[in-house]
């Protein structure tokens, strides 16, 4: 068995096991979800700059593209709800950071 097919038997139980369930403009995919805060500090100010970001597997982030829309089933203290896709970032590893931005 190769490297990679092993790689994605793993990905296959973490993602089933520890992954959050998301609706990509209706078709349902494991993810895992985050939204950190992040402070850059612009001279002595500190902002409280939000990017909630969704990473997906390669093979679950076919005909996903920015625009689209993501329905995430989470409590809202959790930081569910419908996101927007505002960028696609593959990080070489199999795995694929979309950057999300809170919907109206």
């Amino acid at each position: 068995m190769a490297f990679r097919d092993l790689i994605d038997d793993v990905d296959d139980t973490v993602f089933d096991v520890l992954g959050d369930r998301a609706l990509i403009e209706g078709r349902e995919v494991q993810g895992m979800f985050s939204a950190p805060w992040l402070q850059p500090k612009l001279g002595r100010m500190t902002t409280a700059l939000r990017e909630p970001h969704l990473v997906i597997r390669v093979k679950d982030n076919t005909g996903v593209e920015t625009r689209q829309q993501v329905e995430l089933p989470l409590a809202p203290e959790d930081g569910g709800g419908t996101y927007t896709i505002t960028s696609i970032e593959p990080g070489g590893d199999g795995l694929v950071t979309l950057v999300l931005r809170k919907s109206a």
